[in-house]
């Protein structure tokens, strides 16, 4: 089976220094919800791996976020993508959980739970540090992408060896098009 990974937040919908905290907060990035249907069309299960500890922080509550990714399933299969499950970690730094990114517990549940057998084969693409610290601690390929966070992370220089560097979400689909047409071709 082929999976990837993606950050929500600075990959798929514009992140917010206040936390998106509503439905109508919620607005994808242009061109990232084209680029979830290329994924899906290659035949990827694609999983959504979030921190959102502004539940933690009492911001937000949990319904309020099945409402935001009630939003985003809708607007991504309009644009005939799917996202085959959301995982998220609604805990702060201070409850030192398994399951916030930079940790990978979040990536070795998605593992299980869609029975990876090599997570060599799966990338996660990211806007921060901790995305990509994450799938690198796990064995997995880290993708980072200039959105969101994506021009700061890269400009501190310390991004995990073999990280693939791109603009935005499409061209990381627009990248496993043409991976996938040459791999075919052999």
């Amino acid at each position: 089976m082929k999976l990837i990974i993606l950050d929500r937040d600075g990959v798929i919908n514009y992140d917010s220094d206040k936390y998106v905290k509503s439905v109508d907060e919620w607005e994808p990035i242009p061109d990232s919800l084209e680029a979830i249907a290329n994924i899906t069309q290659l035949g990827y299960k694609i999983v959504v791996c979030t921190n959102q500890s502004g539940i933690g922080r009492g911001l937000f509550s949990v319904e309020e976020l099945n409402d935001i990714h009630e939003k985003m399933h809708k607007l991504v299969k309009q644009s005939g993508g799917e996202i085959a499950a959301v995982f998220f970690c609604p805990h702060t730094n201070e409850d030192d959980c398994d399951c916030r990114k930079p940790k990978p517990g979040m990536i070795h549940d998605i593992c299980e739970r869609f029975n990876v057998e090599n997570i060599a084969n799966i990338m996660m693409v990211g806007d921060s540090d901790r995305d990509l610290e994450a799938i690198h601690i796990a064995g997995g390929t880290p993708v980072l992408v200039r959105t969101g966070n994506g021009k700061k992370t890269l400009a501190k220089g310390k991004i995990p060896p073999g990280t693939l560097v791109f603009e935005n979400l499409l061209e990381v689909s627009e990248y496993l098009m043409v991976k996938e047409n040459e791999e075919n071709a052999k």
